[in-house]
Order: C-alpha cells, then sequence, then structure tokens
C-alpha cells in the first residue's frame, strides 16, 4: 500500500508534521471551542466525528494534490497547538494557506511563524495561494498582512463572503 509522504518543517518554536490520530483529541477539542472556531470554516464547533472526518480529508488531500494541512506541534513541549497548511478542496477556488490554533496557543505569534514557513514552502514547490478570512477577524488580517498579503477583495464560499488575501512570492 502507497504511504503520503508529508514533509516535517522545523522553525526554532514550533514543527509543523502530519496529523496522526494521536492529535485527534487536540484536533476534536479545539474545533468543539466556540471562541476558536468562530472565525474558522462556517463558524459553527464540531463534533469529535466531524474532527475525526476533517483530518481525514486532510490528510486525504496530501495523496490527491501533493500539499494539504499539517499538525503544528510545539517545540518545547511536544503538544498540539492547531493546524496549518495549504487546504484545498474540490470546491475552493485556489489553494488557501489557511490556520487554526487551540487557545492555549494564542498570542505568541505561532500562527505566523506556522504560515510563513507553509507559505516559504509552497512557493518553492510553484503553488499560488490565498488566504480567506471572515470579516471581523482581526488577529488572522494582523497575520496575513505579516506575512505580506495583499487584501483583494471578497469571495462567495461556504456560502459566506471572507476576505480573498494574495499571497505574493517576493
Amino acid at each position: 500500500m502507497p504511504r503520503i509522504e508529508i514533509p516535517v518543517l522545523h522553525t526554532p518554536r514550533l514543527r509543523r508534521r502530519a496529523l496522526h490520530g494521536d492529535d485527534l483529541e487536540g484536533f476534536a477539542s479545539m474545533h468543539a471551542d466556540p471562541e476558536v472556531m468562530r472565525h474558522l470554516g462556517t463558524g459553527q464547533t464540531r463534533t469529535r466525528a466531524e474532527s475525526f472526518d476533517m483530518m481525514a480529508r486532510m490528510l486525504g488531500q496530501w495523496d490527491l494534490r501533493g500539499y494539504g494541512m499539517f499538525a503544528i506541534e510545539e517545540a518545547s513541549t511536544g503538544a498540539f497547538a492547531g493546524r496549518a497548511g495549504i487546504l484545498h478542496p474540490l470546491s475552493w477556488p485556489e489553494p488557501e494557506l489557511a490556520y487554526g490554533l487551540s487557545r492555549p496557543f494564542w498570542g505568541r505569534g505561532y500562527a505566523t511563524e506556522a504560515a510563513r514557513a507553509i507559505r516559504d514552502w509552497g512557493f518553492a514547490r510553484g503553488l499560488a495561494m490565498a488566504s480567506f478570512i471572515l470579516p471581523g477577524n482581526d488577529a488572522s488580517a494582523a497575520v496575513v498582512r505579516k506575512l505580506g498579503a495583499v487584501h483583494t477583495g471578497s469571495i462567495p464560499l461556504l456560502g459566506l463572503h471572507p476576505e480573498r488575501w494574495e499571497h505574493r512570492a517576493r
């Protein structure tokens, strides 16, 4: 049976790696938190079973597209801190540089650190990408601004109208 090759990306404080079964509890807990989820997807929390299905889809995307979502692991503790990567379901208009952190890891610059490493990894492979940010998500808009993304308007997605921020290779 073929195995999906998912790289490991290191920065001083974080490790981006494949999602695995041991991440389910942290992943499901993050997706059950209304404060975390109010700016992700449709803004709705997810059950443990829905979180499992989402993990499976995220892993499958690696095989189908050659890129996808990573688990974010805190290097000093090994703790699951969230997820980040290049999300591109069939219904998405283009690859999205996406990220989400569990609340205990907010305010540390981890989203910017994780997204920058993944963005650079994607650019090195010739990928173009944007980030889709729901209006009012000022923290996420600050992350993409730090990465040099350019606001290009909004797009219809999941019945909502997130802002589209285009990432450009420098």
